[in-house]
């Protein structure tokens, strides 16, 4: 009987020995951390949308708009028209009457 509790206490003994050599391990030669994420690389929005509002007939309130779209998503997609597939968020924006917001 008391050789079956010894063999236990060293079971587990061991147990937690090569526990906390695989943590050591993994401290040791761990990853180094993740880099940290980068800040969106400023656009032109003035001049993005001025060209996307360039055929517009209403052009004071499409760059009024598209400039508040331009500064929450940070991009503008190309023409004066469609092209949503080039900046999703652009497209997704919708006002409190649920239409699209971005010109």
């Amino acid at each position: 009987m008391a050789s079956l509790k010894g063999f236990a206490a060293l079971l587990i003994a061991s147990l937690v020995l090569v526990h906390f050599t695989y943590a050591l391990q993994e401290v040791i030669s761990g990853k180094p951390p993740a880099p940290s994420p980068q800040p969106p690389k400023p656009i032109d929005c003035t001049g993005s949308c001025k060209t996307r509002c360039s055929k517009s007939s209403r052009q004071n309130l499409c760059n009024r708009a598209c400039g508040s779209c331009c500064r929450t998503c940070h991009c503008v997609p190309p023409g004066t028209s469609g092209n949503y597939e080039a900046c999703p968020c652009y497209f997704n924006l919708t006002t409190h009457n649920s239409t699209r917001k971005c010109p």
